[in-house]
Parts: structure tokens; C-alpha cells; sequence
């Protein structure tokens, strides 16, 4: 048993000062087999704390249906920080932004349109009082006043970026102490006043979320908290990249500087992000202050870590500084992982999306008018719409009222046009008198993480109207098909017709490939258009055309020694049914 307390100005852990280095890194964002290498360099490199964030969404994915396995295995991540010798800040808010799917609220909130969240709304304080019922008792054991690595965890997330509601932040406070989280308690938010007014608790420690000019934003957390100690809960060192941005880079010499003043006023810091990983499978998020953004598949953040796991020039450059202020372990820093590009794969197979509509997805649901993904009992993937639209009508807008994020649309399973969220909401088509089957397939790109547009529900949230656009009219009738995408093994494989190419149609196209000794690889789709990509039935993420990012990270334990399958779903066609297997990635 352990107690980590403030003393004074600073830290003290079993009564001895103490400076916390930290580093983030999340377990739902790497395999694994890999979490031992990623803590094993964030010791290596002077860091004595890894911080992750625990994604709700993650743990509790159906109402009531807990995962605690696998990359969800949140205590074997942190008995094993704490084997390593490294203290574990964690941070189990409901909310965690993160640029992960909703900040990590689980979507089946939002099937109650009535539900209010991160607020003291009875009902939404139920839904997290369920899921702490089941959290805290796994993390009492692994707390240090247990005998644990865990020695300090956030009651609520930039909550100040968000709301004012006191209420709320007590209640999640009272809860974790009921709980027996009897170790240091704080919060984490940007240094304006509004901010720190809206976000922090008295009597609990309040940290600053931050990446330049440590001097003004400590200064003003002094002003609001003058007898804590400082600490930046969030360095940011690097940044995150949406789908159509330039690739970001921050360079080192920049984030040294400013570590090197953290460091130099005696605060204690924690690295956002030393090691990002990946938004596998639909996990990533999206932004919306302008417009709609969604976050792209890679989380590499420009960290210390690449999204591979290898050591950056700004690791030692950062490794560097460290030293100067605290001692570095004499070991080695681990290798970088094994590289190997297997060369090119032909898609020798094909199975068609409107063809395998039993096969993958749920059960058709006749609906008056379009409903959400969330009404549907749906999470991630996709969603089809289909109604009958009567002719004769010349120059017919068919117009998506707030679609959720991306439709493609097909008249008699002829692909019209794309409706976007971001973008152009109708395509417009001649309609013959017999009238045509209208089919719109509704893409999720990913939950708004961040802001007050947070409640996003997805697919389409309002309705289609037909006709002129001054005078069109609603579309009622609708069939309804579900297309989560989590479980492709019943599709049904066709030998590929090469003269399909750039059939507008969704389709699922299949090859293999031989792995003679497995290490990681980059997957890249040159002259494929939009889609998902999966090895091995494991969901890689998303991809698409229009970058920044070129590949598809692939950990070597997601494959097999010998015969590997991969699966690439493609919503608009190839130039050639070929995708290539390389040693390096390509951002930017």
C-alpha cells in the first residue's frame, strides 16, 4: 500500500517528493501484444507514469453488456505499467474526447432523444451510475492505497469546455469516493477563466490541458488554485488529423523548448500523446466547430512513438530534456518493431453489398420514415434506406434533410451521387413514369468528440423529400437495413469479373496472401476510392482517396503465420483489383 498526497506546492509519494513525468498512451488504441514494448519505452525514455483514458464505449458497447477482454482489458494494462515500475494516472470520465467515437460516450444514449448528457440529468446520471457500478469495483484492487500502480484519476474531462453544472462534477466525485477510489482525485481543463470557472471543484486538485506558453497558463491556474501544484495534464506535442487536411507535423525542437520551461518551474507534466496508436475498426471521431470533420484512421499524432511504435527523433530529443531534470534508467531502449511489405495482393473475389443484405445484415424494419442508427439498436457501419419514388417527374431533387454523415444514393441500384453532411445534401434525376426503387446507403464517419454538438445521432435524422426543392415533398415508406459491418463471415464469395472496375456499386472484394514470418506491414489502397479494410476479419479502419493518410497500419499480431485473408469493403470502385502490402507508411 501506497499514498500519493499534496504537500505544500508539490507531491509527496509514501512522504518522499515526488515529480510526475507522464506519458499517454491507450490501451484500446494498440494490440495487446504490443502494450509491454509501448511501456517499455515510455520507461526507457525517463517517464515514471503512463496515463490512459478509459472509453465507456469501449467497456459498455450495449446497455448492460460489459467487456472487460481482449483490448478491453483495461487491469491487465494497468498491472502491467505498474510490473514495469510506472505509476498509472487514469482518467475514467464518462466523457474523454480523445478524437475517439462520441469522447467515448457509448451511441446507445442517444436512442433516448430526451437523454442530456455529461449534466446532472437523472437519467444520464443512472446510465453512469450502472457503469461505474461495474468499473470501480475492477479498479480498487489496482489503486496504490491497494497495493496498486494507480495514483491519481480525473472526476470529468475539459469539462469546463463544455458546461457549468456542479451538480454533475459532485456526483461523479461522490461516486468514485462511494466507489473506494481513495486515491488523489482532479480535473484537467484549458486555462481560461470560463474554463476553469465551469470545469474544477474546490478542494480538488485542477490541471491545465495545454501546448505552448506554460508560463501564462500556469499563471492563470495560480490565480484560480494558488496553493496546489502545477500540472499539465495534457501536454500536447503533436496534433491529430482529419479526413482532407494536410498531415501535421510538429517539430521537435518546438516541444522541447517548452517541456524544458514546464520542467524548469518545477510542474509536473504528462505528454498528450507520447505513443497515439490507432482508431481501428469505427472507433474514430469527429470534430465540428466550422463544419463536420471526422478523424482519420491513424492516431500517430506526431508523438514520440510513431504509430508502429518506433522511437522519433523527438523521443530522444525529448529523452534529452528528461535527463537534465530527473535520472534516466539505465537500460536499453527497446527496437523498433520488425518491418516487412509483402508486395502486392490481387482481390480475386467479390461479393455485392445489395446482394448479401441477409447475409450481414439485420433483419429488413419497415418504418413510416427514415430512423436513426440509434433507434435501430445500431452503433457503427452503415445503414440502407430503401422506398419507391413515382414518376413521371423531370428534373427530380431527391434532397436528404440532415444526413448523418455520408449517403451514397442509387435509383434502381444505379448510383446517382453522394449527399454529404459537409458538403452537397441532393442529387438530381429524371424519374419515368413507372417510378424507381430508391436506395440510399448512409455511411457513420464518426461521433463529434469534442464541443457543444456533441449529441450527434446518425444516419438519416430527419427525413428525403422528392420534387422541386421549393416544392418537394416528404418520402413515406420507408425499409430499413442495418449494416453494422462486425461480422463478415457469412458473405458469399464470387470469382471477380475484371470488368467490373469501377462499378459504381458497394462491394466486399477478397484475396490472400502469404506470411511467411509475421511482422507489422502497411496496407495501401492506390486507386481505390472509399471504404474499410479488414485482415484476418480484424477491422482495420477506414480509408479513402482524398488523405492525408496513404496506408493502413497493420500489427504483425493480427497476422498468421502462412495463408492471410484480406477483405476490403469499397463503396465507389478500384482502378485495378490490386492493393499492396509495404514496410512503411505514407501521411501526408
Amino acid at each position: 500500500m501506497a499514498t500519493f498526497e499534496i504537500e505544500g506546492n508539490g507531491f509527496v509519494l509514501d512522504g518522499k517528493p515526488i515529480r510526475l513525468i507522464s506519458g499517454a498512451m491507450h490501451y484500446f488504441r494498440i494490440v495487446p501484444d504490443y502494450w509491454e514494448d509501448r511501456l517499455r519505452k515510455l520507461r526507457a525514455c525517463g517517464f515514471n507514469a503512463v496515463e490512459t483514458y478509459v472509453a465507456w464505449n469501449v467497456h459498455e458497447p450495449k446497455e448492460g453488456r460489459f467487456v472487460f477482454d481482449g483490448m478491453a482489458d483495461v487491469e491487465r494494462f494497468v498491472r502491467l505499467a505498474g510490473e514495469l515500475g510506472l505509476h498509472v494516472i487514469l482518467r475514467p470520465s464518462p466523457y474523454i474526447c480523445a478524437e475517439w467515437e462520441f469522447g467515448g460516450l457509448p451511441s446507445w444514449l442517444l436512442a433516448d432523444p430526451a437523454m442530456r448528457l455529461r449534466c446532472s440529468d437523472p437519467p444520464f446520471l443512472e446510465k453512469v451510475k450502472a457503469y461505474y457500478d461495474e468499473l470501480l469495483p475492477r479498479l480498487k484492487p489496482l489503486l496504490c492505497t491497494s497495493g496498486g500502480p494507480i495514483v491519481a484519476m480525473q472526476i470529468e474531462n475539459e469539462y469546463g469546455s463544455y458546461g457549468n453544472d456542479k451538480a454533475y462534477l459532485n456526483f461523479l466525485r461522490e461516486t468514485m469516493i462511494a466507489g473506494g477510489m481513495d486515491v488523489l482525485l482532479f480535473t484537467s481543463d484549458g486555462s481560461e477563466d470560463y474554463m476553469l470557472q465551469g470545469g474544477t471543484l474546490p478542494d480538488v486538485l485542477a490541471t491545465l490541458n495545454f501546448g505552448s506558453n506554460p508560463e501564462r497558463a500556469f499563471a492563470k491556474l495560480l490565480v484560480h488554485q494558488p496553493d496546489k501544484p502545477l500540472f499539465c495534464m495534457e501536454y500536447w506535442n503533436g496534433w491529430f488529423d482529419h479526413w482532407g487536411d494536410e498531415h501535421h507535423v510538429r517539430g521537435y525542437a518546438d516541444v522541447v523548448d517548452v517541456l524544458d520551461r514546464i520542467l524548469a518551474i518545477g510542474a509536473s507534466v504528462n505528454f498528450y500523446m507520447f505513443h497515439g496508436g490507432t482508431n481501428f475498426g469505427f472507433y474514430n471521431g469527429a470534430n465540428h466547430i466550422d463544419h463536420y470533420e471526422p478523424t482519420v484512421t491513424s492516431y500517430d499524432y506526431n508523438a514520440l512513438l510513431s504509430e508502429a511504435g518506433d522511437p522519433t527523433d523527438k523521443y530522444w530529443a525529448i529523452r534529452e530534456v528528461i535527463g537534465r531534470y530527473a535520472e534516466l534508467p539505465d537500460e536499453p531502449v527497446p527496437a523498433a518493431s520488425a518491418k516487412r511489405g509483402y508486395g502486392e495482393v490481387r482481390m480475386t473475389e467479390r461479393a455485392a453489398l445489395f446482394d448479401s443484405f441477409d447475409r450481414i445484415g439485420g433483419e429488413p424494419v419497415a418504418s413510416v420514415a427514415p430512423e436513426t442508427m440509434e433507434r435501430l439498436g445500431q452503433d457503427y457501419g452503415f445503414v440502407w434506406y430503401e422506398t419507391e419514388l413515382s414518376g413521371p417527374q423531370t428534373n427530380c431533387e431527391i434532397m436528404l434533410q440532415h444526413v448523418r454523415d455520408r449517403a451514397s444514393i442509387y435509383i434502381d441500384g444505379a448510383f446517382r451521387g453522394v449527399a454529404e453532411r459537409a458538403g452537397a445534401d441532393s442529387v438530381v434525376a429524371d424519374i419515368p413514369p413507372s417510378g424507381v426503387k430508391l436506395g440510399i446507403l448512409v455511411e457513420n464517419m464518426g461521433r463529434i468528440n469534442y464541443g457543444s454538438q456533441l449529441r450527434d445521432v446518425k444516419g438519416i435524422t430527419e427525413g428525403v423529400k422528392a420534387g422541386v426543392r421549393q416544392y418537394n415533398q416528404f418520402l413515406f415508406g420507408w425499409t430499413i437495413r442495418t449494416l453494422p459491418l462486425d461480422d463478415l463471415a457469412g458473405l458469399v464469395y464470387e470469382p471477380y469479373d475484371p470488368d467490373a472496375i469501377r462499378e459504381e456499386t458497394p462491394a466486399f472484394y477478397r484475396g490472400t496472401f502469404v506470411a511467411e514470418e509475421p511482422a507489422d506491414t502497411f496496407l495501401k489502397l492506390t486507386g481505390w476510392t472509399k471504404g474499410v479494410a479488414y485482415i484476418n476479419g480484424f477491422n482495420l479502419g477506414r480509408y479513402w482517396e482524398k488523405g492525408p493518410q496513404r496506408t493502413l497500419y497493420v500489427p504483425a499480431p493480427l497476422l498468421r503465420k502462412g495463408l492471410n485473408e484480406l477483405v476490403v469493403f469499397e463503396l465507389h470502385g478500384m482502378d485495378q483489383p490490386v492493393v499492396t502490402l509495404q514496410d512503411k507508411p505514407e501521411l501526408g
